[in-house]
């Protein structure tokens, strides 16, 4: 906790890299950042635990510094075949515009809810990282305590007053607050569709957090610029998580055409949606989630490997019609710099709001 607290200790600047899947966290990615001053973090959901070790092992290669990697917890089934199937249904003509086929959403059974927690968390403590942080729920006590003794710094992501207290129940030894604003998957710990539509802001959220837990505590959601870093540190941060900041950096692993489409004028919008993965999360607004967005039933990861060739198939077609564009809602003010140079640049920018307060 101590490191986390201090982040002197950690890192020379109050910036944490969010963990992105899919490939947009690349080793690349995290070491420059930490390399700027800040914390990278690579992205083991939907990685294997040997692919998880070997970019752990470029970062290392590329950076003596700290940085940290990210898990997703195992997942409940949400999933209704009927509305699934229907969904499909509905897809079919996305599968013949872009001249493919769509996923079985059944692939690879219960494991897919998995997504090979175990061996990561075995592989993690065998061979430590800095610091180590979770998705979509809490780990159990004893996996935290065994972090701890590892000494590993562990960050569960939390969306809610309630969930954070249940963190810190546990023995995490941080949070990160999620606000609505953010990009990607909200990390709820239970995907509840009666929540949707309920998301709190951040600088509503983290102030409640604030005042429920006493752990250092790491804000994310819609933070752009360096005096916003300033805003949430004033509201009770100890540091300051960016995803789609770090989006159109050349070291991300994010598609040319997502890059591009995060300042193009014709996406102005982001919206919250299942249509992509069966649970909620913020992306620009494009074709495909205007036409089926309001149609997509609970059900990840099971609409997530349903959906994959269709978003596939339009990416290397180059078409952002039908792709997962995830951006929080600062999107507009995405700057192409390269990692290093963005980190020193929001901490410039920090100062400078510091200095005017």
């Amino acid at each position: 906790m101590a490191a986390l607290t201090d982040l002197s200790t950690l890192a020379a600047h109050p910036v944490v890299q969010a963990p992105m899947a899919g490939g947009t966290s690349t080793p690349a990615l995290a070491a420059a950042v930490a390399e700027g001053g800040g914390v990278g973090f690579l992205a083991a959901g939907f990685r294997t635990a040997e692919a998880m070790r070997e970019e752990i092992a470029q970062v290392r290669r590329l950076t003596s510094r700290p940085f940290g990697v990210n898990v997703f917890l195992p997942q409940r089934e949400t999933a209704d075949p009927a509305r699934v199937e229907d969904f499909a249904a509905r897809l079919a003509g996305e599968a013949t515009r872009y001249g493919t086929f769509l996923g079985d959403p059944g692939t690879g059974g219960d494991a897919v809810l998995e997504d090979a927690y175990g061996a990561k968390i075995a592989a993690l403590l065998e061979d430590p990282v800095p610091l180590v942080s979770f998705t979509f729920g809490c780990p159990e006590p004893a996996v935290l305590r065994a972090f701890g003794d590892a000494g590993t710094v562990t960050v569960v992501t939390v969306t809610s007053v309630a969930e954070a207290r249940a963190a810190e129940e546990a023995g995490a030894a941080a949070v990160c607050v999620q606000g609505a604003e953010a990009g990607g998957h909200q990390s709820t710990h239970r995907d509840d569709p009666e929540r949707d539509g309920t998301e709190t802001g951040l600088l509503v959220l983290l102030p409640q957090v604030r005042e429920a837990v006493s752990l250092p505590l790491v804000a994310a959601g819609g933070i752009m610029r360096g005096a916003q870093i300033a805003a949430v540190l004033a509201a009770g941060a100890d540091a300051a998580q960016m995803g789609t900041a770090f989006l159109a950096c050349p070291e991300s692993g994010a598609h040319p055409v997502h890059k591009r489409a995060l300042t193009d004028p014709d996406f102005a919008e982001t919206e919250l949606t299942r249509a992509f993965t069966g649970r909620p999360a913020r992306g620009l607004v494009n074709r495909y989630l205007r036409e089926h967005g309001r149609y997509a039933p609970p059900g990840y990861p099971r609409i997530h490997f349903l959906t994959a060739p269709v978003r596939g198939a339009a990416a290397a077609a180059g078409d952002p019609g039908a792709m997962a564009l995830w951006a929080g809602q600062g999107h507009a003010m995405a700057r192409e710099l390269p990692a290093i140079d963005l980190v020193r640049l929001l901490a410039a920018e920090l100062d400078s709001a510091r200095s005017a307060l």
